[in-house]
């Protein structure tokens, strides 16, 4: 993930959000966000930017969470079919959320 960096397009300054992922396995993808820079160095307009730096990396991460699932199970069902299953395991999504970062011990 890169830090925000400024850009210049007609005396607009801006800054750019933006995290790269790729894999040899995997589809890669980019997301980017332009956040217009503070127009000067006053406490309101730094606050006001990173307010919205804030909120644009919530939405970032809420899409990379969203690329990464999907990529999970992009692997997942890959395996299923290097291993001769037509289905893939299964995952009880409430069970893995009530268990997140907890170590479980399955019974037989």
């Amino acid at each position: 993930m890169a830090a925000p960096k400024s850009t210049e397009a007609s005396q607009l300054k801006f800054e750019l959000l933006s995290a790269t992922y790729q894999s040899p396995t995997n589809e890669p993808f980019t997301h980017t966000t332009k956040l217009p820079a503070p127009p000067t160095t006053k406490t309101t307009d730094r606050t006001a930017y990173l307010a919205s730096l804030r909120k644009a990396t919530a939405e970032m991460q809420e899409t990379i969470n969203k690329e990464l699932t999907s990529r999970m199970e992009e692997d997942k069902a890959r395996e299923a079919v290097a291993n001769g299953t037509s289905n893939p395991k299964v995952v009880d999504e409430a069970k893995e959320e009530d268990n997140y970062g907890e170590e479980v011990v399955e019974e037989d």
